[in-house]
């Protein structure tokens, strides 16, 4: 059954109406945004949709919202993400329910695409959950590579709403065409993906790509459109 994942808890108060669409989420602890209330309201939610539950890690970067590398201590970092997970934790289990997985935010997930040395950092600071809980990570990325030498379990994620580059890097949101805002756009644009395995890039080319998961992010324009017409166009996939 294709899996369809959503960053959540992000201030956009729509996970009601998200949570029935999807079946993983990753709620954000605190780091670009969230706090013990709005992780509790997610948790609760995931729980009476059968959604499953991962933490969100991100730079501890409100202003930025995580999207912008962050001029922090690898000291100062380490401690930043295993105080958001532990946050998430806690509520989680207090729920009796269990993270099934971890995915950076924002920055911090882009930059482990290229950045051997933040990838190695991340997994150290990671090394404790290695045999609780897996990890999102993209296709053909640094962080992918040495997850998997490290012997993390791994879930490859996609973006739904995402152009790529030809390295298979996501186009920066910098640019006009970083995000897909338009339903039938991301259905043409996962088609490929789901189908054949393969991404159509910026460039015009065709590069394989492996998924497990897609994410829909909950801030990009239509966003429920978006996911209601995944659904209804995949369902059986």
């Amino acid at each position: 059954m294709l899996n369809i994942n959503c960053d959540l808890g992000e201030g956009l108060n729509n996970e009601h109406l998200i949570m029935p669409l999807i079946n993983s989420c990753n709620i954000a602890s605190g780091g670009h945004a969230g706090n013990s209330e709005s992780m509790i309201e997610c948790v609760e939610i995931s729980i009476r949709c059968n959604v499953e539950i991962g933490a969100h890690p991100s730079y501890p970067d409100r202003f930025n919202f995580g999207r912008k590398k962050m001029d922090i201590s690898n000291s100062e970092l380490s401690y930043s993400i295993i105080s958001q997970i532990e946050s998430l934790e806690s509520i989680s289990n207090s729920y009796g329910k269990k993270i099934n997985h971890i995915k950076a935010h924002g920055a911090l997930y882009t930059e482990m695409i290229h950045d051997i040395e933040l990838s190695e950092l991340y997994l150290d600071t990671l090394k404790d959950y290695k045999s609780k809980y897996s990890l999102y990570v993209p296709y053909k990325s640094k962080i992918e590579k040495l997850a998997l030498k490290r012997g993390f379990d791994i879930i490859y994620e996609v973006f739904g709403d995402r152009n790529y580059n030809h390295d298979l890097s996501l186009v920066s949101r910098q640019k006009e065409n970083a995000i897909i805002n338009d339903p039938k756009e991301v259905i043409n644009h996962l088609t490929s993906i789901i189908n054949s395995n393969a991404v159509k890039t910026i460039t015009g080319d065709t590069r394989k790509i492996i998924f497990d998961t897609i994410c829909i992010h909950s801030d990009t324009n239509n966003a429920i459109e978006i996911l209601k017409e995944i659904n209804r166009v995949f369902k059986n996939k």
